[in-house]
């Protein structure tokens, strides 16, 4: 049986001076190729799919970017470029038709040229309600693709609808005409050899372990992949994940621990950096059909009670960003007026919840998270609770693993959640996805406010930069009236690495960059 240190602090000093080499499983040891460089990289929760249009998580993204890939692509540095297009598109005048140029030195990974006949197949496919497609809510106002010619392929969308664009880079993939019917959705899910262009050609997975990709031999970006191989490890446990790195079984971790952070990326032999995700948000979904979160003064009052500036420096250490309202305070569009309506303020709290329908205290269960995502949940949440005591509310910590409490959230069925959420950085994206109908977390919020729904649509239409920030106000000052979600603020992305690797680089994007690392 292997014997793993609980105590934090004795398992990294025992990682640390090299004691742990032999509790390291046998698996990984069979993970390791016989010959040729391996990245070996580690995220801290299991996927559910490897399927880009059914991605709910942004760890697994990073394998399902390494096989899939997409006609535009944000960068490390977040900067939107072609990837499988030519050059970004020609956009009509009325902003309802795309015009995109694909690049003609493309091949899936069976060796068969990528086409706009591909292209067409892919989107038709994700917009057949049929499908069932996860991500089909973000892409709905696609009303048809034609083939222009083999490597030209256009969109017409019934109205203007700039985002998504955006969304491409995160919820869509592009696999070959015929394959989804030849080998069926499960293949996708968890064995996609063949069906991609990206620079890993998919290999193995093994539950609770590993997922492994071989280099694609014929990337059109030459000279990518630096590696032969890599494999993607699966370790939940924070002391775990940084043994495996200090002694060098693993090169790079994500969700390395804040409070450990500093402090590691000096260790020898071990570097690490950080920066703002493009939007990532720490996000309480407030269930607003259910008692107490159906009282708007009840959800203010939650909002008041909580210190957000303590936990962004005392629980997260600087990786999280303080905000009250779905904007980053760092942000072009943030409005600090409404950020101001919901921000710590106990005394405000306190009358907030006299004047609710629970003026005499309340109970709530709050769920949260097992694993790491981006940041440790867990510890942001016993803070809650303990600061909404001092108001009178009780919060009873529920705890899940990712697959289960995601699923909560989409069903409706919890209170409250607490949950790292990751959006591809454009700004409307959270308020679209959580709080207007028909989306894929609609029910983590219930709200529906026709006001809402008509200036997020009013702001789709929108391209210049200060008519955008008005309406993007506009909207965190209805959260702000109306309190229906609770936003603690934004996060930043944080990985450790091993000295040897070379150009790593932290992406703003996903959690992990594989793609550019020299092993």
């Amino acid at each position: 049986m292997l014997t793993v240190p609980t105590n934090r602090r004795a398992f990294l000093a025992a990682a640390a001076g090299g004691a742990l080499g032999g509790l390291l499983p046998a698996s990984l040891l069979h993970a390791q190729p016989t010959s040729g460089k391996t990245l070996t990289i580690v995220l801290p929760s299991n996927p559910i799919t490897i399927d880009p249009i059914n991605q709910l998580n942004h760890d697994a993204m990073v394998l399902g970017q390494t096989v899939f890939e997409n006609l535009v692509e944000y960068d490390v540095d977040g900067v939107l470029k072609p990837q499988l297009a030519k050059a970004l598109p020609v956009i009509s005048a009325d902003k309802k038709t795309y015009t995109f140029d694909l690049r003609d030195d493309v091949t899936f990974h069976n060796g068969k040229k990528m086409t706009a006949e591909d292209v067409k197949y892919s989107f038709d496919y994700l917009l057949d309600p049929a499908n069932k497609a996860a991500r089909r809510s973000l892409f709905t106002r696609i009303t048809k693709v034609t083939v222009l010619d083999p490597l030209k392929v256009q969109f017409e969308l019934s109205e203007p609808y700039g985002p998504w664009l955006y969304f491409l880079t995160k919820y869509m993939g592009i696999y070959p005409a015929g394959s989804r019917k030849e080998h069926g959705d499960d293949y996708f899910k968890s064995r996609p050899a063949g069906v991609g262009t990206g620079f890993g050609v998919f290999e193995e997975w093994k539950p609770n372990d590993y997922i492994s990709f071989r280099k694609n031999p014929n990337y059109w970006r030459k000279g990518l992949p630096h590696w032969d191989r890599l494999v993607v490890k699966m370790i939940p446990e924070d002391a775990t994940r940084v043994a495996y790195l200090l002694t060098g079984q693993v090169d790079l971790i994500s969700a390395p621990p804040p409070r450990e952070f500093n402090r590691l990326k000096t260790m020898p032999g071990v570097t690490g950096a950080s920066r703002p995700t493009l939007g990532g948000a720490l996000l309480m979904y407030t269930n607003n059909l259910k008692a107490p979160f159906d009282d708007v003064n009840f959800r203010k009052a939650v909002s008041c009670a909580i210190d957000r500036k303590t936990i962004g420096e005392k629980v997260y250490y600087g990786l999280l960003e303080p905000s009250a309202v779905p904007a980053p305070s760092r942000g072009w569009w943030f409005n600090a007026e409404a950020d101001k309506e919901l921000a710590f303020d106990i005394d405000k709290a306190k009358a907030m919840l006299a004047k609710s329908k629970y003026a005499t205290g309340a109970e709530f269960d709050l769920s949260i998270q097992a694993e790491p995502y981006l940041l440790d949940t867990k510890d942001a949440a016993i803070f809650v609770q303990a600061q909404l005591a001092k108001i009178g509310i009780k919060v009873n910590l529920k705890v899940y693993e990712f697959s289960v409490l995601i699923q909560q959230a989409i069903r409706g069925e919890h209170q409250a959640a607490l949950q790292v959420f990751m959006s591809p950085g454009e700004p409307s994206y959270i308020m679209q996805v959580c709080l207007t109908p028909e989306q894929v977390l609609s029910k983590s919020t219930g709200y529906n406010n026709p006001e809402f729904n008509q200036t997020l649509a009013a702001a789709f239409a929108e391209t210049e930069e200060a008519k955008l920030k008005e309406a993007y106000g506009k909207l965190q000052a209805l959260a702000a009236r109306d309190a229906p979600i609770g936003v603690l603020g934004y996060v930043h992305a944080s990985n450790l690495w091993r000295q040897a690797l070379q150009d790593v680089k932290v992406n703003q994007g996903l959690t992990i960059a594989p793609g550019e690392i020299k092993v």
